[in-house]
């Protein structure tokens, strides 16, 4: 979120607005306590010291400033600038929903339920929402007590490091980073341990894979180092020689990952919007993914789809049907894999950062002129 928060407040400057990013700050948090104690310092800077002085600020000042929540999860805040211009944006409902029982592979214990629970009742209270994508808008227009004065979607914009490159040059680059020969090409999967991001479904697919495939692609996994439980589910892998874990990788050394990538698969159970596909399409890698929204909103037509995991009766046996079609993409010729990488490359052109930019002020100008009057400058 600090780096959405800066991409917004980058672009908005870029168009001319004048732009000041509150957060938090440690005041009583750097007093010398350790433990327990410094935590609940930290709290108390977040909740209390900053509470008031955003009150204070919008209260009491004279200016016809619209107020921005970089995401709903901030929404205790939102009482408090609720009768001034506003803007929340959403990005996904994953933990209201998993504290609501709705997810059972994502159990919430009393203290989290309570924080959305207050989240939720914070965020209700304002008027103005742009989510990342049409499913989280639904989503949210479901969570509402009554309907928005504006909610709609603008999907994320690509970071403009993501482009098309040259994958025998980024395997060899890959290969010297990671110390394994990548020269043949790989599996690749970018993303944590959540449990939306359903690692421990893909190496069930890999495994899957190599028991009917010729081929020998590893599996790469960039990102957070492995929990326990992805850890059991790699050393019961009879291809865990194969399967690599990296974390801590350049931006342009994920680039070069995607770049390299004979296919990036990304099984998520859900997701706010889904990153990692439009930037392996943008850098000009065959996606296969899951066949449930947002997903196959960015996805679009140029993704090959697995269906989720509830449809079937085990993770085995999804893992089994996802891996045959794996195995039809891999075994294509390539002038079909070049079709797909060229229906991949225009799809992640929707993704325009500026355009993304332009869409947000559009809709930051009509939320202040709604509360201030189409003359007012912003």
């Amino acid at each position: 979120m600090p780096r959405f928060a800066s991409y917004l407040s980058d672009g908005m400057q870029k168009l001319g607005h004048s732009v000041e990013v509150l957060r938090p700050k440690p005041y009583l948090s750097q007093l010398p306590l350790k433990g327990s104690g410094k935590k609940w310092l930290g709290y108390l800077d977040q909740y209390v010291i900053f509470s008031i002085s955003l009150f204070l600020k919008s209260r009491f000042s004279s200016e016809k400033n619209l107020y921005v929540l970089s995401d709903q999860a901030l929404g205790l805040w939102a009482p408090i600038i609720s009768k001034k211009a506003h803007v929340i944006h959403c990005h996904d409902f994953l933990a209201f929903k998993s504290a609501k029982g709705e997810i059972s592979a994502n159990p919430v214990g009393f203290t989290g339920k309570l924080y959305q629970k207050i989240i939720h009742k914070g965020f209700s209270k304002a008027e103005n929402f742009i989510s990342v994508s049409k499913n989280t808008m639904l989503e949210l227009e479901d969570l509402l007590p009554q309907k928005p004065q504006i909610s709609t979607y603008v999907y994320n914009g690509l970071n403009s490091i993501f482009e098309e490159g040259n994958p025998t040059i980024a395997r060899k680059n890959l290969s010297e980073e990671l110390n394994i020969s990548m020269a043949d090409g790989y599996f690749l999967h970018v993303g944590g341990n959540q449990f939306y991001k359903n690692r421990i479904g893909l190496i069930k697919i890999y495994n899957h894979w190599r028991d009917i495939s010729e081929l020998k692609l590893p599996l790469l996994l960039i990102g957070t180092a492995p929990d326990q439980n992805t850890r059991n589910e790699y050393a019961s892998s009879k291809y865990k020689d194969d399967i690599i874990f990296s974390s801590g990788l350049s931006d342009d050394m994920v680039k070069q990952a995607y770049q390299g990538a004979s296919v990036f698969i990304f099984p998520s159970l859900a997701e706010g919007f889904g990153w990692p596909i439009a930037e392996a399409m943008a850098c000009g890698c065959p996606v296969v993914t899951t066949n449930s929204a947002p997903m196959n909103e960015v996805g679009g037509e140029a993704a090959i789809y697995i269906e989720n995991v509830d449809t079937f009766d085990n993770l085995e046996s999804w893992a089994q049907s996802a891996s045959k079609i794996i195995e039809d993409l891999v075994t294509k010729k390539e002038e079909e894999l070049m079709i797909i990488r060229k229906t991949g490359l225009e799809n992640a052109k929707r993704f325009n950062s500026n355009k993304t930019i332009a869409d947000i002020n559009d809709i930051y100008t009509k939320a202040y002129n709604l509360k201030y009057g189409p003359h007012e400058n912003s």
